[in-house]
């Protein structure tokens, strides 16, 4: 049992593992209701087992031993995005992140659930994204799957007729690898000038090579800030959907060995550009919070990463922005916004670029329906959730959709395909690159 405030056990508690959810952290929520209108599944739904207040209860419930992890219970936990919007919101602090992720650890542990989730978690959590050939193999394919003229088949021909209805949505979701891929370098990548400071990037375990670009063009604006760039190839996968999946021993495997390497490094502060791998990174500490080992150093590395956006907003910014003649809006990334509390830094970069019209959508924090593999395990209510997104995302006219995490933009850019939109999506970096290389064209020209 954790310690903190005691909860009456009334039959036997379904949470008996080292990672049950804290009794303290359940005693915080007083069912003041506050978080239920900035639940996406409670709006959703309007129920009440499908909102912070219903799941809080549930897992009390469960934690004091009157109910079981019945199947019904489970459907309520498991229709959570984990997106985090309730704690930004909740008066009482509650810490509903640690929460879910802390009874989902319980039910991993006791081997509960559907069986794809489960089947998804061995195979794709566990077993791909640690290891990076692994995923270079799984990219080289989705790369000849396009490049062969059957994805075009699936989605606009014959071929997608004959496929079952579930299977082309999930298809709908495949990402377009980039044509090339980000390679890390046991050098360090310097700017054209004197450095200004050090950093090292975390590049992730998928963004390589789905996403290459988006790395490629967050290095380039780091080096034309003034900061020298260390991207150091032994880093691994960062752990975060082990750990909203429950998966936590493998999760702390991992953030071993990151927090190993990281600290081995003379750098300023560890940068990442995708807002769920930041939202782990930075709570590392709490992790590995037991391991007398790691406890304080997984602390120590927690405290020097930052989200890049958060990272250059803290840099003089020189000359050399070129205008982006765009109407823009930007989708805040759940882990970034809910998880991090990072919600002024990408507006800032997004307004200082010329010639840019942003426009704020209804509710640019509302979770899009991503979710790590929320969009697969429970296909319905991603897609209830992206279609209000892109109706959104359709009323503020935009050319250009600006994001701050790779499931986001891989969860937009099938929204937009989905509506026949031809807006653009792009993470901040990508804006900020783009407008520099405007600057530069524009100089040349001169």
């Amino acid at each position: 049992m954790s310690a903190g405030v005691a909860l009456p056990v009334v039959g036997r508690s379904a949470f008996t593992g080292p990672d049950a959810p804290r009794d303290d952290d359940l005693a915080r929520c007083v069912h003041c209701g506050l978080c239920l209108m900035n639940c996406p599944t409670f709006v959703a739904t309007g129920l009440e087992p499908e909102s912070p207040r219903g799941r809080i209860y549930l897992i009390r419930a469960a934690h004091e031993g009157r109910v079981p992890l019945s199947e019904t219970a489970l459907r309520h936990l498991d229709l959570c995005l984990q997106c985090r919007n309730c704690e930004a919101v909740c008066p009482s602090g509650v810490p509903y992140g640690r929460i879910m992720e802390a009874a989902r650890a319980e039910i991993v542990r006791q081997g509960l659930g559907p069986a794809l989730p489960r089947l998804l978690r061995r195979t794709v959590l566990a077993g791909l994204l640690p290891y990076r050939r692994r995923v270079e193999a799984v990219a080289r394919l989705l790369r000849l799957y396009q490049a062969s003229g059957l994805q075009r088949a699936v989605r606009h021909g014959w071929l997608g007729r004959l496929l079952p209805h579930p299977l082309r949505e999930l298809e709908a979701l495949a990402p377009s690898p980039s044509p090339r891929v980000f390679r890390p370098s046991a050098e360090p990548i310097r700017p054209s000038g004197p450095p200004r400071a050090r950093v090292a990037f975390f590049f992730g375990c998928v963004m390589p090579y789905t996403h290459a670009h988006t790395q490629m063009a967050t290095v380039r604006v780091l080096n034309r800030l003034g900061v020298e760039v260390l991207t150091p190839p032994a880093q691994t996968c960062c752990g975060a959907l082990l750990v909203h999946a429950g998966e936590r021993e493998a999760a702390r495997a991992l953030a071993r060995r990151n927090v190993d390497l990281f600290l081995s490094l003379d750098v300023d502060a560890v940068v990442v550009n995708a807002a769920g791998c930041g939202s782990v990174l930075k709570e590392y500490g709490e992790l590995l919070e037991h391991d007398p080992a790691y406890a304080e150093r997984a602390a120590r590395f927690a405290a020097r990463v930052k989200d890049a956006t958060e990272y250059v907003t803290t840099l003089p910014f020189p000359e050399g922005l070129g205008p982006v003649t765009a109407r823009v809006t930007y989708q805040d990334s759940c882990h970034l916004a809910h998880a991090q509390r990072i919600t002024a830094a990408p507006r800032r970069l997004i307004r200082a670029v010329p010639g840019v019209q942003f426009v704020e959508m209804e509710h640019p924090d509302r979770c899009c329906g991503s979710a790590g593999i929320y969009n697969i395990v429970q296909r319905e209510m991603s897609l209830r959730l992206l279609d209000g997104k892109i109706e959104e995302i359709a009323a503020t006219g935009a050319d250009i959709v600006v994001t701050a995490n790779p499931g986001c933009m891989i969860q937009l850019e099938a929204g937009l395909r989905r509506w026949g939109l031809r807006a653009r999506v792009m993470h901040v970096m990508d804006l900020l690159d783009l407008s520099y290389r405007c600057g530069r064209d524009a100089e040349a020209g001169s």
